[in-house]
């Protein structure tokens, strides 16, 4: 093995210094992508110790399937690549074999901070594509669950990036929190982590007046917990100093660079797809959009913050106005009937047959819906030739969307900057890897 490779093998395991590595022709894309990226920060006095650093994974959420490929001067990152994906689970792939009502199940892994979320935007798609609309308490359940889910999702946000910095207490109490949502999902859904409980037209059962007693209970103590989570973190001194000015991002740029969600909210555009492209019942409510001026890593904090005392808000008032009725549309060829007349009618069990085994026809065309996730607008693609399975199926994934700005955030910051920016962003790396 020549000498050249043995440098390309060892950088990613320790710092090379870029007058050691290999000449152009033997490195891999990443690295001559790195090197290729103008580094406009100037030095007065450089230290020669410019090196090129592999890190991560750094974060809970990005176990081996995210590394930032670094070039350094001293301790300041002059440029840096996010490289994703080592999950290869290929969704987009797995949802043009399989019929609409499989594919459910999949979506629960792309977020696994927040599996409702996306089973309501992937049924909203194909029910945009059907022509057809679940009832109404089918919408107010959904939206019930899915800030219920928002919640969740910014507990482990808020968490993390306190730990990130060095809070470790907090991550232990938004945990607690998340387990009670947990509960209700056990109580409501039947399941804790992986819900899939949507369905074309409708959902997989009603809410029982068990499970809305246990989210009111919820609610009524969250505030206060939320509220001692926050004077702990607000009061510590050192998450303050690593936040406060780090990944900065104008609004123009983070438009420019395509964030959504709380973090482009948090550089002060009031983008919110609940409010500007309504979808379930959110018509019906009233909340605010959260924003903040700064575009730093401490604004981002600010805006998960207030979100989900929002989110209190919303799922007190989808249970005020929860009306009565069917959560599954008339549909009979399109909608999976109830087991029990299956199991007494001829007709029910003939499109029950037929449903499950070649899937709802849709015509052909093709739909995008999104729905503002937790962590930015999430989309689905669908195109249709009139089959029982998508033709194709695209996933417009924030976190995937979200990463690539990390370049922009970290350049001319500290290595040890690294940890409180990417925990701003809040990336989740099972739908970011395609």
């Amino acid at each position: 093995m020549s000498t050249d490779r043995i440098i390309a093998d060892d950088m990613y395991q320790s710092p090379v210094a870029t007058s050691s590595i290999p000449p152009k022709g033997q490195r891999t894309q990443l690295l001559q992508a790195l090197l290729d990226m103008d580094p406009d920060l100037t030095y007065d006095d450089p230290l020669e110790n410019d090196m090129i650093l592999s890190m991560g994974p750094s974060h809970p959420a990005t176990h081996g399937v995210l590394r930032i490929l670094l070039r350094l001067d001293g301790e300041t990152i002059v440029s840096g690549i996010p490289e994703l994906g080592y999950l290869h689970r290929g969704y987009e792939k797995i949802a043009e074999n399989e019929t609409y009502h499989e594919f459910i199940t999949h979506t629960d892994r792309l977020d696994y901070l927040q599996p409702v979320h996306n089973n309501v935007g992937y049924i909203l798609a194909v029910e945009k594509l059907l022509g057809i609309e679940a009832p109404p308490r089918a919408q107010y359940i959904r939206t019930m669950l899915a800030e219920l889910a928002r919640i969740s999702s910014h507990l482990v946000g808020f968490g993390v990036m306190a730990m990130d910095v060095g809070a470790m207490t907090l991550l232990l109490w938004c945990f607690r929190e998340r387990e009670k949502i947990h509960d209700i999902y056990d109580l409501v859904i039947g399941a804790r982590f992986t819900t899939s409980y949507t369905r074309i037209g409708g959902l997989a059962q009603d809410i029982t007046h068990e499970g809305l007693a246990a989210i009111s209970a919820f609610l009524d103590q969250f505030p206060e917990r939320l509220d001692e989570g926050e004077r702990l973190l607000n009061r510590n001194r050192i998450f303050f100093d690593r936040c406060r000015g780090t990944g900065l991002i104008t609004a123009e740029e983070a438009l420019a660079w395509g964030f959504t969600g709380p973090n482009l909210r948090g550089s002060g555009v009031p983008l919110d797809l609940r409010r500007d492209k309504p979808y379930l019942v959110y018509n019906d409510l009233d909340f605010d959009v959260i924003t903040e001026t700064e575009g730093d890593s401490l604004a981002r904090y600010y805006v998960r913050l207030a979100e989900m005392k929002e989110s209190v808000k919303i799922v007190r008032q989808c249970i005020e106005k929860l009306p009565s009725g069917s959560i599954h549309a008339h549909e009979p060829k399109k909608v999976l009937p109830r087991k029990e007349r299956v199991y007494t009618r001829m007709e029910e069990l003939i499109h029950d047959f037929m449903i499950v085994n070649f899937g709802v026809n849709p015509p052909a065309g093709e739909v995008y819906q999104a729905i503002e996730s937790s962590k930015g607008q999430l989309g689905f693609h669908i195109v249709s030739r009139g089959e029982g399975h998508p033709w194709r199926l695209k996933i417009r994934s924030p976190s995937f969307c979200n990463l690539q700005v990390l370049p922009h955030l970290l350049k001319g910051h500290m290595i040890s900057d690294i940890l409180a920016v990417l925990g701003s962003i809040d990336p989740v790396m099972g739908e970011a890897d395609k």
